[in-house]
C-alpha cells in the first residue's frame, strides 16, 4: 500500500467496517487492534469479530485491572469465541520495582507513576506492536483536548507505524446507541461515573461537568494526565 495521504483517500466515503476489511486485506498479518474493555473498545471488537475481519485483537494485563473489567473481558470471549492475546509486564521489571518501592509507588511522584506506567503498559505495548503497521485504536476526538488536533488516519512517530481510529468521530452518544442497538457487553463502571476506565488504583469516577480524563490519576497536574500510550506523534 502507498503512503499515509493515498490511503486516507482510499477510505473516503467507505463504512467503518469497509474501511477495517480494506485495511485488514491491505495489511494481512501486520494490523492489530488494542483493546481496554471501555465503551469505545467494546464497539470496535463487536465490529470485528462478529464480520470475521482478520484483525489480531490484544489487550495489555497490567495486573491491577478492575473485577469488572475482567469480566467484560471473559464475557466477550464466551460471546464470539475469538481469541484476545494478553501482553504481560516483564516479569523481572516489575518485581524489581515492587520489590524496591512497593506496590503503590506510583501515588508518590510523577515519575513513580510514569515508570509504572512503563512497566505494566508502554514496553508490553511496544512488543505487541513489533513487526505491525497498522495500530487501531478507540480513540475519539472528543475525548480530551489534546487529542483535537489528531486525525482518524495519523502516523506514529514513537511506534513507526500507521493509527487507525475508526470511530474518531463518533460522539459518546454515537457509541451508546450502537452498544444498544447490538446488546454488545460493556464495563459497568461506565454507568457508575467511570468514562475512563484504566487500574484499579490510578481510576476514580467523576463527578458532574468534571473533564473527561479527571478519574484517571486525579492527584496529579492536569497536564500530566496522559500515560504515553496515545502521547502525540
Amino acid at each position: 500500500m502507498g503512503n499515509l495521504e493515498e490511503i486516507k483517500t482510499t477510505l473516503v466515503g467507505l463504512s467503518t467496517i469497509d474501511k477495517l476489511k480494506f485495511l485488514a486485506e491491505q495489511y494481512a498479518g501486520r494490523i492489530i487492534f488494542s483493546t481496554s474493555f471501555g465503551w469505545e473498545d467494546q464497539v470496535i471488537t463487536h465490529l470485528i469479530f462478529a464480520n470475521n475481519i482478520p484483525i489480531k485483537v490484544f489487550t495489555l494485563e497490567t495486573g491491577r485491572l478492575f473485577p469488572e473489567t475482567y469480566y467484560v473481558w471473559n464475557r466477550t470471549l464466551e460471546i464470539y469465541n475469538k481469541p484476545i492475546h494478553a501482553y504481560y509486564p516483564q516479569n523481572e521489571l516489575l518485581q524489581d520495582m515492587v520489590n524496591t518501592k512497593g506496590p503503590n509507588s506510583f501515588y508518590e511522584s510523577v515519575e513513580n507513576r510514569k515508570e509504572c506506567c512503563y512497566i505494566r503498559k508502554i514496553e508490553p505495548l511496544k512488543r505487541a506492536l513489533e513487526g505491525n503497521e497498522i495500530w487501531i485504536t478507540g480513540i475519539r476526538a472528543d475525548q480530551s483536548a489534546n487529542r483535537e488536533d489528531m486525525h482518524d488516519l495519523e502516523w506514529d512517530e514513537g511506534n513507526q507505524l500507521i493509527k487507525f481510529h475508526p470511530i474518531f468521530d463518533w460522539t459518546l452518544d454515537d457509541v451508546k446507541t450502537y452498544i444498544q442497538e447490538n446488546n454488545i457487553v460493556y464495563n459497568t463502571l461506565h454507568d457508575k461515573g467511570f468514562p475512563s476506565i484504566g487500574c484499579a488504583p490510578c481510576t476514580r469516577a467523576v463527578q458532574p461537568g468534571e473533564d473527561f480524563r479527571a478519574g484517571r490519576w486525579w492527584w496529579e497536574d492536569q497536564s500530566k494526565k496522559e500515560c504515553g500510550l496515545h502521547a502525540a506523534s
